[in-house]
């Protein structure tokens, strides 16, 4: 399988995030991908290229423009209001919610943050916007490559992206590079897209984004809501609105499921994409399922991942695979390929 590697993205590191009250060093880190390439290419499972170039047109076709250009040049912002945030990560502190107004865009740095964010667990650093751009363009790449004719292709990128919406971030997510693939195929004449999100966390922003369209269908498999991040979307009623009514599917899930439990899960979520006869599947790669997880709460094995490759592979559909969370960084990296391996050897 051709792997689509953002060689950029390390220069998002950031130092630390809020997490239950505290300052925690955040548990999204360079070393999630280092660990997948590095079991990709111990198992020489395909050729690793970098990403093809793509201008900001692409990008703006998932996310507000006046997002795109609050995210390219937040850094510069943080640092000019004052030279001793050089050494720190910005992180918001303030939040539009409920009555407050959003169409107004405000003269204040740290008020546009929370404007254009939705927790405080996601540090934006020196090389964010650089980090996050180049996974777009992984993510586009990908698809591209798909569309020419590979079966699959694997962005292999971090930050991740499910998490971020149009105009906003979060979750560790700037960029939503799943939904940007997605778009990609759509612009390309893929008449029907489905997003399968399989990631322990619910893709909120993958589902903001098609939430009202009938073109894309986005099915995900979460820990449920009322108790897992990020607790206000991934309930089951959940179907869509307007033209997007019926192509939204959520699959919740008790904390504590195990493989059995979440392979019927995908099993039905397979079904809903085969009736819904898309042209190409776009996979949201989560691997925090994983029972050594620490932000997580699902009790898959790394030997699991085998059978989630298999199990994707009958679809049947040119696939992109966009690496989403997973937080046991020691174990990632094989429980990432595993899920690639199973896929290509049934698909071979």
């Amino acid at each position: 399988m051709l792997t689509i590697y953002n060689h950029r993205h390390a220069l998002h590191h950031g130092k630390l995030e809020m997490f239950r009250g505290e300052l925690v060093p955040c548990f999204e880190v360079p070393a999630r991908a280092d660990y997948v390439l590095q079991e990709l290419q111990q198992r020489r499972l395909g050729p690793i290229e970098e990403p093809s170039a793509f201008d900001d047109a692409a990008i703006a076709r998932v996310h507000a423009q006046r997002y795109l250009d609050f995210l390219s040049g937040a850094w510069d912002e943080w640092v000019a209001l004052d030279p001793a945030n050089a050494t720190r990560d910005a992180l918001p502190s303030y939040w539009p919610i409920r009555t407050f107004r959003s169409d107004v865009l405000p003269a204040s740095f740290p008020a546009r943050m929370g404007l254009f964010s939705y927790d405080a667990g996601t540090p934006l650093t020196s090389g964010t916007w650089t980090a996050a751009r180049a996974g777009a363009c992984c993510a586009l790449t990908a698809a591209a490559r798909v569309l020419q004719g590979d079966r699959a292709a694997f962005a292999l990128t971090r930050p991740p992206g499910h998490h971020a919406g149009a105009d906003f971030f979060g979750g560790y997510c700037f960029l939503n590079n799943a939904a940007i693939a997605a778009q990609s195929l759509r612009d390309a004449g893929v008449e029907r897209v489905a997003v399968l999100d399989i990631d322990y966390h619910h893709g909120n922003g993958t589902q903001a984004i098609f939430y009202e369209r009938a073109d894309v269908q986005f099915t995900s498999l979460h820990g449920d809501p009322h108790t897992e991040y990020p607790y206000y979307l991934g309930y089951a009623d959940e179907r869509g609105a307007g033209e997007g009514l019926g192509f939204n599917h959520n699959l919740p899930l008790a904390r504590g499921s195990g493989f059995a439990q979440w392979r019927e899960a995908l099993a039905t979520a397979l079904r809903g994409i085969a009736a819904f006869k898309p042209g190409a599947l776009v996979v949201s790669l989560g691997l925090d399922t994983f029972a050594g997880d620490p932000i997580a709460g699902f009790t898959l094995a790394t030997d699991d991942y085998l059978r989630v490759g298999e199990d994707l592979v009958r679809a049947g559909l040119p696939t992109v695979f966009v690496f989403e969370g997973g937080y046991a960084v020691a174990e990632v990296g094989a429980n990432a390929v595993n899920v690639l391996e199973g896929f290509m050897q049934q698909s071979g």
